[in-house]
């Protein structure tokens, strides 16, 4: 009798063992998440990383830099991604090639363009006008830096490839290595780069593109709707994560959130990190939560299509997906 409680003990042991093992397998998820490029414009995601809001949620978030919106859409539709953080013109595009499978915004982390002007000599009463004649290095065909600047300089009257030269055949991450190198008068970058490049005396930031052009949901997170239906709880965990980070944002100090993006930024000092916080917090660029809006969605379409790259205007439910934003926003 003693024996067969013995055995009956032990085995109850192992049980509990094993569902232990189970339950730090499920509780330590892998997060293969690819970025459209590294910069301070997306500070919630560093911090929620940084600061360890990840891993309370029971992640493990390895993020990649991809060096374009382009590359990092290919990763999340050919599974290397599990979710991409990278302008949502990309879900447009693939939708309206007719993809089943395409992308689908669960997450919006900035509302305004997040790139500056950046010149070769100094300006301090520059204004758009001006850059007639000129030519700015601006992006690559189809991608939001790019329609953005353009949509600018309509409003400003000049009309690109009549009044203004945009070159439009740049790499996103070789916009500011070709500007050192020698081409373009000017050229449009994201932070850090602007500000090092200033630093450096290599150019002078001139003018914000994101508060010319106005709020436009320019970068978001986006799952293909397979992994949404498949893996949502996962998904939920992530947003939770980016969430907070976004909260702790509004309090923090411009010294708080450099010092909590150092980590991802580790060639870039505390006081360049803390310039270029103060920037864009003073210019209203970080979503406060992750909700987007039907009308913000609808100017997105709107600068796409005055740029002629948009053949149809997919519908906002097909595109956008609240439910997980809305209910981490409501405490769900």
């Amino acid at each position: 009798m003693r024996r067969s409680v013995c055995v009956l003990l032990v085995t109850v042991l192992l049980l509990v063992g094993l569902m232990g093992c189970q339950k730090t397998v499920k509780e330590n998820r892998v997060v293969e998440l690819h970025e459209v490029t590294r910069s301070v414009f997306y500070a919630p995601q560093y911090v929620a990383q940084n600061l360890g809001y990840f891993e309370d949620e029971g992640l493990t978030v390895n993020i990649t830099t991809s060096g374009g919106s382009d590359k990092a859409m290919t990763a999340l539709l050919s599974g290397d991604a599990d979710i991409c953080l990278a302008g949502p013109e990309t879900a447009v595009y693939v939708y309206n090639e007719g993809r089943e499978n395409h992308p689908v915004v669960v997450g919006q982390l900035t509302k305004r363009d997040g790139s500056f002007l950046v010149s070769r000599k100094a300006e301090p009463d520059f204004s758009w006008e001006s850059l007639k004649g000129k030519t700015i290095i601006g992006g690559r065909t189809g991608g939001m830096p790019l329609m953005t600047l353009c949509y600018v300089l309509r409003q400003h009257g000049l009309t690109p490839g009549e009044d203004v030269e945009v070159i439009d055949s740049i790499q996103f991450n070789m916009m500011g290595p070709a500007f050192e190198g020698g081409t373009g008068e000017y050229v449009t970058l994201f932070e850090p780069t602007a500000t090092e490049l200033q630093n450096a005396g290599k150019g002078y930031i001139v003018a914000n593109v994101g508060l010319a052009s106005g709020e436009v949901p320019y970068t978001a997170y986006l799952v293909t709707p397979e992994k949404l239906q498949q893996d949502s709880d996962t998904i939920a965990a992530f947003l939770r994560a980016i969430y907070r980070a976004q909260q702790w944002c509004i309090t923090a100090t411009d010294e708080e959130i450099a010092a909590a993006m150092q980590p991802s930024f580790p060639d870039t000092s505390l006081e360049s990190l803390k310039i270029v916080a103060h920037s864009y917090r003073q210019t209203d660029s970080w979503k406060q939560d992750l909700t987007m809006e039907a009308a913000d969605y609808a100017r997105l379409l709107d600068i796409i299509e005055s740029n002629g790259q948009l053949s149809a205007r997919p519908p906002f439910e097909k595109l956008v997906d609240n439910s997980l934003a809305q209910a981490i926003a409501a405490g769900k």
